[in-house]
């Protein structure tokens, strides 16, 4: 895709399943990126993946619930690796509770992570890329959750919604600056974020049978079916898109 070589993009939640697969694809392109995780183990396994196969990539250990660490660790990042053009927000955490069965701690852990942090690193980045005058790119990692609704993940749910909406409004704000923000919404897909929340929810088989059941394609998504549209709407050939919404879900959620 054009526009990408050389590039500097940082690729939050990188150690994971989303994350790692979009880390390589950019590398395949020829970006540079910046692997940012909260475990170091698991950023610097997908980074020397990448140096290994002869790509450029570098970590940053953060904990994105932490604003004035992330801006910090925003600031570090452009002092020794380069101002960042490209920024994908794909950290996030989720386990299935009732709504009613829950309770205001849970609320926060899933409020902080799948949004505050996404609030935590943006302004940082943002804010050098209007200081610069570049036209940039923002890709947030939604849900269909978020679109649609989801039994068993109603805060997560909202915050994947807020994360849509917050998209679409700096893509007004930020317009007359050439920088585009989208969206990328995932359906089921099979990570370990996946597992986790399926073991929560009990009769684990059941539910994933009743999953792909749903999908009109026929089976769960990947982690490498995601990176195409993330990598696509991060490069050139997207620079007239902003402010949109695409569903990567096997025909799960189809909006108009």
């Amino acid at each position: 895709m054009r526009g990408l070589k050389g590039k500097i993009v940082v690729v939050t939640g990188g150690g994971g399943g989303i994350g790692s697969a979009t880390c390589r694809r950019f590398a395949e392109e020829g970006a540079r990126v910046v692997v940012a995780d909260i475990s170091a183990a698991a950023a610097e396994r997908v980074a020397e993946e990448i140096r290994t196969a002869g790509g450029d990539a570098t970590i940053a250990v953060v904990d994105l619930t932490d604003f004035a660490a992330t801006a910090v660790k925003v600031a570090e990042v452009e002092s020794a690796f380069g101002p960042i053009d490209i920024l994908v927000n794909n950290a996030g955490w989720d386990l299935f509770v009732p709504f009613l069965k829950s309770e205001p701690d849970f609320w926060t852990r899933i409020i902080d992570i799948n949004l505050r942090s996404v609030l935590n690193i943006t302004k940082p980045v943002l804010a050098s890329m209007v200081a610069r005058g570049v036209s940039g790119r923002v890709v947030s990692i939604g849900s269909d959750a978020g679109r649609g609704g989801s039994s068993g993940e109603a805060v997560y749910a909202a915050c994947k919604a807020g994360v849509i909406a917050f998209m679409k409004t700096l893509a007004r704000e930020h317009a007359r600056n050439g920088i585009t923000f989208n969206t990328v919404c995932p359906g089921v897909t099979e990570t370990a974020m996946l597992e986790s929340f399926m073991d929560a929810a009990g009769d684990k088989e059941k539910l994933r049978v009743a999953f792909t059941r749903a999908v009109p394609l026929g089976r769960l998504g990947k982690p490498d079916d995601l990176p195409g549209a993330i990598v696509f709407l991060s490069s050139d050939d997207a620079a007239f898109i902003t402010g949109q919404v695409i569903s990567v879900s096997g025909g799960l959620t189809m909006h108009g």
